[in-house]
């Protein structure tokens, strides 16, 4: 007996089945499920898809890991004590089976859950607001892959509290008879309570939409008056035309709302693969599946020449990397993500000056130098913290308790910015910093110096010149062999001495480069310093080399961390200009750097 979702049609729920298969696995299973699963502040993580092939559409999953999610979903319970829980999912198949043991876990345990089915993460986000939040998604990896991010107000959760969730997880796998206690309660729940929940549905997705529109159109206001914010953008775009494409790939996405508030605007919008589960290639937003996006951006400017924009989001819709129409070339081009995060930060920054408060903007370890010209360029200090949007969120926080102004913080390295008051990245808002760009020829000339029509294109040009490895590249992914990352790291930093002497002349001849220092993140906090005293266990925190020239600027880096989402070493250069060399002499040396120190951890 399905429950059917009356606006999508799509099954919610089997009420007449228990989703806990009998008899219950051996804990024995349940562990072996849980190691594969990555568990960290950014979220769980693993292949959930049955058959363990993780580019699999099947939407069922094996028993072990139906008990693993109810023991997740108990320790959330535990380590929180939530009175109620926002819970939604993103589009990928297992969600639903997920979403229904979640859901009645928490109502057995006396939880009221409002229930929003398929929904974005930054609109689960904003109407969570002071109420907790858990919502079932693996975010960009491939569709046979799902987990969990749990939050509250309005964020995920800090790293101390997911590590709380973590502690009591693993208590209960330290105890048989909770496993057997998981399904006769689940099984004892009132049906007719968890029906009425699932009723509520359409009601709490209008109340989540309203909630993330009103938050949407404050953000973009930055404490101006909306109507009047709203205005301008409307009068700005009769004059300077444009179009959006939106190739949804059937992500939590298309159930938001990206159409209306854009149209609300005054842009003319051309949406694709825009009904939930229309999935037409993989999930991450790079590389290739940005191509038929361009493919679509390049027909409708064809046809109508304001189409100069198009986005592609990751399933979970927190992301989403953007093509471009070049009025030059009359070519269709992908922005890169550290390309995408400093033209956003430039318009940010620029536009959200005041004069009562320090300026401050908040990135991770591995995002590009180009932000710290921009930031010199306009007085405004840079703060770093570790990979990873909570960390960001925090660290962010600290400094505006501190007194400093932080209106742009995210992640240059995968393309991801978080817009105060939001907490959370948001596609809408990386449009409307370029909409603001492309609206106003008065804000194009403030922000680029040039006096020429608003373009895309024309404004890149006046970005510092760097070249950054890709996120989706191949030579920044590494499959590193080592049960000791700490142990890497201290021969990393033995090897980096030493072929540093042995390269000190090529190294200034070549690249003018001088000097050095070593950034070592973890959390929310930078330490200076080469060392393990500079780090603490289990040491899985970035590790960065900043060059430094002989004029004492930063002129490039190397780095690298362990992911926390993906069982893969992830790399990574930035160099000074647009030569590809420099750029590939450094990263070379880094995978070499690398792939050594894990070596002598085998001997």
């Amino acid at each position: 007996m399905f429950y059917i979702e009356r606006s999508t049609q799509l099954a919610v729920a089997n009420l007449g089945i228990s989703p806990l298969p009998s008899p219950p696995p051996s804990i024995e299973a349940i562990i072996e499920a849980s190691n594969t699963m990555l568990k960290g502040a950014s979220g769980w993580r693993k292949v959930f898809a049955l058959g363990g092939d993780e580019e699999s559409f099947s939407s069922e999953i094996r028993g072990a890991d139906a008990y693993l999610v109810a023991l997740a979903t108990e320790a959330f319970y535990w380590a929180q004590r939530p009175h109620r829980v926002v819970l939604g999912i993103d589009t990928r198949p297992t969600g639903p089976i997920i979403g229904d043991i979640v859901a009645r876990r928490l109502l057995s345990l006396g939880v009221e859950v409002k229930h929003l089915f398929i929904v974005a993460a930054p609109e689960i986000m904003a109407y969570a607001s002071d109420n907790h939040f858990i919502y079932i998604s693996a975010s960009h990896n491939p569709i046979g892959h799902n987990g969990f991010k749990f939050g509250y107000n309005g964020g995920v959760l800090s790293g101390g509290e997911s590590d709380k969730i973590l502690t009591h997880f693993n208590h209960l796998l330290k105890r048989p008879k909770s496993v057997e206690k998981l399904k006769e309660e689940i099984d004892r729940l009132d049906l007719e309570l968890y029906r009425s929940t699932l009723e509520r549905i359409g009601e709490e997705k209008k109340r989540a939409q309203e909630t993330y529109t009103a938050l949407a159109f404050k953000t973009l206001a930055n404490g101006s008056e909306i109507e009047e914010v709203l205005r301008g953008i409307r009068e700005g775009l009769k004059e300077n035309p444009l179009g959006l494409v939106g190739e949804l790939n059937g992500s939590a996405r298309t159930l938001s709302i990206d159409r209306q508030f854009f149209e609300n605007l005054g842009l003319k919008c051309h949406f694709i693969n825009d009904r939930p589960r229309e999935i037409v290639h993989q999930i991450v937003p790079e590389g290739v599946a940005l191509d038929l996006c361009k493919d679509a951006l390049t027909v409708q400017h064809s046809t109508d020449n304001s189409f100069t924009l198009g986005y592609v989001p990751d399933n979970d819709g927190d992301r989403g990397n953007i093509v471009y129409s070049d009025e030059k070339s009359g070519q269709t081009h992908t922005l890169s993500a550290q390309k995408l995060f400093a033209l956003v930060a430039l318009i940010e920054l620029t536009l959200s000056q005041r004069g009562d408060k320090k300026e401050a903007i908040v990135v991770n370890g591995p995002t590009s130098l180009i932000i710290d010209k921009i930031a010199s360029r306009l007085g405004v200090a840079v703060f770093r913290s570790e990979v990873g949007e909570a960390n960001v969120v925090a660290l962010a926080q600290q400094k505006r308790n501190e007194g400093w102004h932080v209106r742009l913080l995210g992640e240059g390295s995968n393309g991801g910015s978080i817009t105060y008051p939001s907490r959370v990245r948001d596609p809408l808002n990386t449009l409307v910093a370029l909409i603001k760009l492309l609206s106003s020829k008065a804000n194009f000339s403030l922000i680029t110096g040039l006096d020429c029509p608003p373009s895309i294109a024309r404004a890149l040009e006046t970005l510092p010149k760097r070249t950054t490895t890709e996120s989706f590249s191949p030579k920044g992914v590494m499959y590193v062999d080592t049960a000791s990352i700490g142990e890497l790291k201290g021969h990393y930093e033995e090897l980096f001495l030493e072929q540093f002497e042995e390269k000190k002349g090529e190294l200034l001849e070549r690249f003018k480069i001088f000097s050095f220092r070593v950034e070592q993140t973890e959390g929310t906090h930078l330490r200076v310093g080469l060392g393990a005293q500079f780090r603490t266990p289990p040491y899985l925190g970035g590790l960065k080399i900043v060059f430094i020239d002989e004029q004492g600027e930063d002129s490039d880096f190397i780095w690298m961390r362990p992911s926390g989402t993906e069982t893969l070493f992830r790399v990574l250069a930035d160099a000074k200009g647009d030569s590809p060399e420099r750029h590939d002499y450094l990263l070379e040396w880094q995978r070499e750097l690398v792939e050594k120190s894990a070596l002598k951890c085998q001997r």
